[in-house]
This record gives structure tokens, sequence and C-alpha cells, in this order.
């Protein structure tokens, strides 16, 4: 006999399997218990007032437990405590949201465990569900995870001092609930996030004795991790065996992630999905410890094709609070890296200092922001494009605690620094030789191999006729142009890789990044060919140029 009328499957077992026990206990009963004086109310008797009796003598049972929303959460300061679902152990209510908001000392970190876990399950955990931010809620750019079932999350570190918990149960279903325990200045702990920060313990003073500390970096999907030192200074002695940080998960020998002393470690990228950093001390000689910046996911990216598009976070939609992401271009030597923005809306500058004190992006000319920067932008004006002086650009966006917008998009092209100039009847293209370094003269070539570029002194020099080395006429919008192609060799180790290239104006610098690619007009008739070869002289044109591989 079901008495329900709607609700859950599982509702209506616990509810039925109630009732069910409690008629068989009625039946065991002496009959004069529950029998009145009118022999036609026996019946009812039976299924009425003794039913009730024997719920009141056994007591609510599972189900009934189950109560409506009721208050919870609130702010959780202490340096250390515990915090559960409403009634734990014992089944939580029904239409229920509780808010946790975990604020330790400014400086610190929050660890947050879990002792235990039980809510009900859903694929997507769209029923009954915990949610960890880092950070205050209200930016689902913060949110570590959604977790529900009986698996507990894994232990989290904030990458500041302040962590939210979210717990919310909808109207059908309801099981345990979970425990947990949180703590502020610990070293250790499980990061998720798209990045943070890692320091020693109580870092910038002395790290103490006798601490081991490990942290699991882990990026979601098959992205990679990579992790930055900018500060290191740890006891050191050559084998690494007293106080040392060591790094696991990226490329090279075991023993060769082992560090020590004063010396910051290198760049590492992790070889899957994790990395592991473990701090440890000794009983005796401390310092000042480290700091490491980590990014994961589609927040560090290390881009090596002549040409390509990337984005802020989750653009178009607002990118998350409180992250640094690096992107970095790195192409073949004797490149420079041409940055174009297609699209910007950060957080407005400082409106004091008219600065860009918040969220920001900057460039750097190289592959850290040790480099020279070129430039830091902020608000929504698009800058103009920027070219590093060698190989390799990094692009890097800060964001603080508060407001996100739209984001940005660039696109980025490979550029060789030439010298053109040209008369009616010929042209000369002028490389330096350090820019295509260690590359023999011979790798350079307009047309075929057989017009390879001469040497002279530390310049690399084609000059040619326009009848000549591979170029031809063609006739684009009633328009007589001469059309050539430079090719340099980069190949290497029996792996052919040939590089072409072509000039491009500026006006169509940007459509040729996300177009076909643009063969670019020298116009054959007199006043317009003689204008562009005087402007090449002057300005000392550098070449756009596009790859086409091979």
């Amino acid at each position: 006999m079901s008495l329900l009328h709607g609700g859950e499957d599982q509702d209506r077992e616990e509810l039925n399997g109630l009732f069910e026990v409690t008629w068989q206990t009625l039946s065991s009963w002496p009959a004069e218990l529950c029998r009145s004086g009118d022999p036609g109310e026996e019946m009812l008797v039976e299924l009425g007032s003794c039913l009730l009796l024997a719920v009141a003598l056994l007591g609510p049972g599972p189900g009934a437990q189950a109560m409506e929303g009721v208050k919870c959460g609130g702010v959780l300061s202490a340096p250390s405590g515990n915090f559960s679902s409403p009634n734990f152990p014992r089944l939580y209510p029904y239409n229920t949201e509780c808010n946790w908001l975990i604020v330790v000392a400014e400086g610190s970190s929050v660890l947050l465990t879990f002792h235990t876990f039980d809510l009900e399950y859903h694929d997507t955990c769209s029923f009954d569900f915990l949610e960890i931010y880092n950070g205050a809620l209200g930016d689902k750019g913060n949110l570590l995870g959604r977790f529900c079932g009986q698996v507990p999350p894994p232990p989290f570190t904030s990458s500041w001092h302040v962590m939210s918990v979210v717990f919310h149960s909808d109207k059908h279903v309801a099981s345990r609930g979970f425990s947990a325990g949180y703590q502020k200045d610990v070293c250790g702990g499980f990061l998720t996030g798209l990045s943070g920060v890692l320091t020693s313990p109580e870092y910038p003073n002395n790290y103490p004795n006798n601490v081991e500390c490990r942290w699991v970096i882990r990026a979601a999907g098959p992205a990679t991790v990579k992790l930055v030192f900018v500060d290191f200074q740890v006891e050191g002695n050559e084998e690494c065996t007293y106080d040392y940080v060591a790094v696991l998960g990226g490329p090279g020998p075991t023993h060769g992630h082992h560090y020590c002393g004063s010396a910051r470690p290198p760049t590492v990228m992790s070889l899957g999905h994790e990395l592991q950093v473990v701090f440890k001390s000794d009983f005796n000689i401390g310092g000042r410890g480290f700091k490491a910046y980590y990014f994961s996911g589609e927040c560090q990216e290390v881009y090596v094709a002549v040409r390509g598009n990337f984005s802020s976070p989750q653009y178009p939609i607002s990118y998350p609070n409180n992250i640094r992401c690096h992107w970095t271009i790195r192409l073949p030597p004797g490149y420079r890296v041409k940055v174009f923005f297609l699209d910007l809306e950060l957080e407005e500058p400082n409106s004091l200092t008219r600065t860009c004190d918040f969220d920001h992006l900057a460039a750097f000319d190289g592959a850290s922001e040790e480099a020279p920067m070129l430039g830091k932008w902020c608000g929504h004006l698009l800058p103009p494009p920027v070219t590093s002086s060698h190989n390799e650009l990094l692009l890097l966006l800060h964001t603080d605690r508060s407001t996100t917008r739209r984001g940005f998009s660039v696109a980025y092209i490979g550029v060789v620094p030439m010298n053109v100039s040209c008369s009616r009847t010929d042209f000369q293209i002028l490389i330096s030789a350090q820019v295509l370094a260690p590359l023999e003269r011979t790798k350079v070539y307009l047309g075929s191999r057989s017009c390879a570029a001469q040497e002279v002194g530390n310049t690399f020099r084609i000059q040619a006729r326009f009848d000549t080395c591979g170029t031809e006429s063609q006739r684009r919008n009633g328009t007589v142009v001469i059309v050539s192609v430079l090719h340099i060799d980069f190949s290497a180790g029996g792996q052919a890789d040939v590089h072409e290239y072509e000039e491009a104006p500026p006006r169509d610098e940007v459509e040729a990044l996300e177009g076909p690619v643009t063969v670019v007009p020298q116009d054959t008739s007199d006043i317009v060919f003689l204008g562009l070869c005087i402007l090449a002289g002057v300005l000392m044109v550098i070449a756009i140029v596009v790859l086409m591989l091979l």
C-alpha cells in the first residue's frame, strides 16, 4: 500500500517500507490493545488509531527527518574549524541552500578537506550538490568544482585567503550529507584552478624546520601545467639532500628535479596534465623559501606555429577572477613576433592614477616577465600592434578579485626584418645574417636555389632583375603586379622545413591573418612603382611575411 502521491521512487520505497514494518509490528500486538468497543469499527481502528500509535512508538523514519529548508551557512573566520550539512549525520533537509565563507588572515591560504561525503548522485550533479569557490561567491570563474554522490572531493587549497562553499538540495531524495574541515597556513594540497601561487610555509619569512609539503597541480582535460619560480632561497648543498624543492611530472630524469640553493629553478612544463611539487626542510638551517606561479589549462599555452589566434579564458564570456595567465609565442630563429589586438575589454584603469592597477594585459619582449615590457593595457581601447625584437614574445593576463569583463582576442604572425630597395629594372633584399644565424647563405634564396643570397659582411643580399629568379607578372584588379617568393630553409636532421614568404602592406596585415595568403603587388607603372621604391628606401620597411608550409 502506497501512501505517497508523488515524489521520487526512493522516497516512496523508504516510506512504504516504514509502514510495512509498522503493520507487521501492529499485527503481532495483542488484539485487545487495538480493539474498540464497536465491532464494526474494528478495521478502522486497526488501520487508523493503531497505525498512528505504532508510528508514534517507533519514532520518525528516515524520510521524516528530511524536513524543508533550514537556516544554515555563515562566516568561518577562525584559523581552523569544521562544518557540515544541516542535521548531519542524519538526512539533510529538502530545498536547502547553505553558503559558508571561509576567511583567514591576509596572505594565508585555506586548505579544505572532507571527512564524510554522501549526496544524491546525478551525472552532472544537477539535483543535490556541493560547490567550492576559490574566493567569494558571485563569479563562476572562481568555481573549483561541483560534487555529488559518495566520492569525497579531493583536498583543495585556495590561491588567496578566502574560500566559499555552497551546499544545495532539491525537493526530492535526501542523504547523510557531508562533514568538512579547514585550516590556514598549511603547506601542500590539491590545486585545480587555472592559475595560482605556491609558497613555502611562512614565506617571505624563513621557513620552519622539519616540514614536508606536497602540492598536486592538475589541469582539466588533456592540458599541461606550467610552473614558474619567481623567488628562491633554500639551504643548499651539492646533492640537495638537506632542504630542497622537487618537481615531479616534468621532462628529464627524476634527480634533475631537485633544487636548492639560491639559483631559481627553470620554468617546468608537465609531460601530462599533472605536476607535483614537494618541499622538504631538515632539522636546522633555513632560508626565505620560494614563491612560484602555476598555470594550467587554457591559462597557459606555448605557440610555435608562425601564425595563430588565441583569447582570454572563456572568451567572449567574462574571464575568471584572480588568475595570472601566460601565452608564449616561440618561433624559429630569424623571426620576429608581431601581435595584433582584435578585441579588448578589461576592467577600466584606476580612476585616480589612470594606470592599469587592476585587471591588465601585458606584453614582454621575450619568454619571461623579466624581459623588457612592450606594453600594458586595460579598459576597452584597442592597442596598436606590437613586435618583438627576437623570436619570442610573452603575453600575460592578470585579474584581481573583483570585476570581470569580456577579455581579449589577438592574432599573431611571424615577420622577418629586411630592407627592400628597387629601381626600374631590378631590386635588392638585405637581411641581417645575425637574424638568421646559424643558416648559411644557400639556405636563403628567391624563387629557386639558383638565386641564393650572397653574404656581404654581416648581411645576406639578394639582387635580381624583375624577369629572373621566379618572378612573374600578374594582373589583379586592373593593375599589373610583380610576384616573387622568398624561401628560407630551416631544415635540419633530415627533417624538411622550408618556409615561403611574401610582402604584405600594413592595411592587409590583419586580413592576411584570418583569410587566405595575400600575395601583395608591386605596381609596374612608372609613377606608382618609383613611389613604392622610394618609400621602401626611406622607411626601411619591415616586410610582413606569411608562412606557407610545404
